[in-house]
């Protein structure tokens, strides 16, 4: 009797142990595919750029082809686990080492990162949504629809012309997956923070319209691109071009009415070229701004220096600075001096 006893003991301890191995092994595999590194990321490249409307396949592919899971397998299981079935769109800052588990919290989470979106130098809406289109989700033909829409440009208060001026070249923190129409939803609570009363009150005080100035601005930062100092002596002149009701007699605006940007002289005949945008041709400003311009230009405008000079022109040293004139017969001895200077280098165009 003892014997049976004993044998008993042992198979009872023998199954024990096997149950105690299988929970083991049971607990490790688990653990292991919730805990366990599962991701490898370059610090170089951290970021895992998630496009709205993916499916979970879409996900698992993505990482796979950024080589940033290690293993599909246990990834999905785990995400079917925390029923995780689809991602959020957006910027996500990976780190190396994760495990299934925080890579699905965050995920899921949307706690993406945002990213910093710069525009400048900027002449057409082609441009601005070419260069948007490249740092955020949004293609930049839906941005060039936005710009180009007449009910867009009604909804925020301009024209389909003055709706360029909304935007205001700097640097902002956006979601990447930002649409398009929430794209220019954000420029139109980032203009209402740019124009504050004190330069609302400067425009006023000019008897010009926040589109106005930015249109105006826009000509003075096309004149003078290269010295920023020289920009409020510049809008000073056509200020007083302006209260003269003379033409601005702007060559910028006729290189913008033939959209060739490569001209570096303008011709006569090219000064009668019938647009809205000849400003030798029509008087007043342009109809829209011609190119988007920078902030310190559009201060320089709001912030003019005030003198009498109604006539500039490119001093022949070509050090980027004007000579600034009261008078025709003064303004055309400047402007000889540099026609002879453009003839001598052999600029003809």
């Amino acid at each position: 009797m003892k014997k049976k006893k004993n044998g008993k003991l042992k198979t009872g301890g023998v199954v024990f142990f096997l149950l105690f191995l299988g929970a083991a092994y049971l607990f490790y595999n688990y653990y292991g595919k919730i805990f366990q590194t599962n991701t490898q990321v370059s610090a170089n490249d951290p970021y895992l750029y998630v496009k709205s409307g993916s499916t979970m396949s879409d996900l698992v592919e993505q990482m796979l082809l950024q080589k940033v899971l290690l293993d599909k397998t246990s990834f999905i299981w785990v995400a079917g686990q925390k029923s995780f079935a689809a991602p959020k769109a957006g910027k996500y800052k990976l780190t190396d080492g994760m495990n299934n588990n925080e890579l699905v919290n965050l995920l899921r989470s949307g706690e993406q990162e945002a990213v910093r979106v710069t525009f400048n130098t900027v002449r057409t809406p082609q441009d601005l949504a070419g260069k948007i289109g490249k740092q955020l989700e949004a293609d930049s033909l839906e941005i060039l629809e936005m710009l180009e829409n007449i009910e867009v440009a009604k909804k925020y208060g301009f024209d389909q012309k003055t709706l360029m001026t909304l935007f205001i070249p700097n640097t902002y923190e956006i979601y990447w997956n930002t649409s398009a129409e929430n794209f220019v939803k954000r420029m139109a609570r980032e203009y209402k923070v740019f124009w504050t009363e004190a330069r609302k009150s400067k425009a006023k005080v000019l008897n010009l319209t926040q589109s106005e100035v930015s249109i105006l601005a826009s000509v003075v930062q096309a004149e003078q691109s290269q010295r920023r100092d020289e920009r409020p002596k510049v809008a000073g002149l056509y200020i007083n071009r302006i209260k003269k009701k003379m033409k601005l007699q702007s060559d910028p605006t006729i290189i913008y009415a033939i959209g060739d940007f490569s001209i570096k002289r303008v011709l006569n005949k090219q000064m009668k070229i019938d647009s809205p945008y000849n400003t030798y041709l029509y008087a007043g400003l342009p109809p829209g701004p011609i190119n988007l311009p920078e902030i310190s230009s559009i201060d320089a405008v709001l912030n003019y220096e005030k003198h009498n000079y109604i006539y500039m022109c490119a001093k022949a040293d070509f050090s980027g600075y004007h000579n600034f004139a009261r008078s025709f017969s003064q303004h055309s001895a400047y402007a000889r001096a540099y026609r002879n200077e453009l003839n001598r280098r052999k600029i003809m165009k």
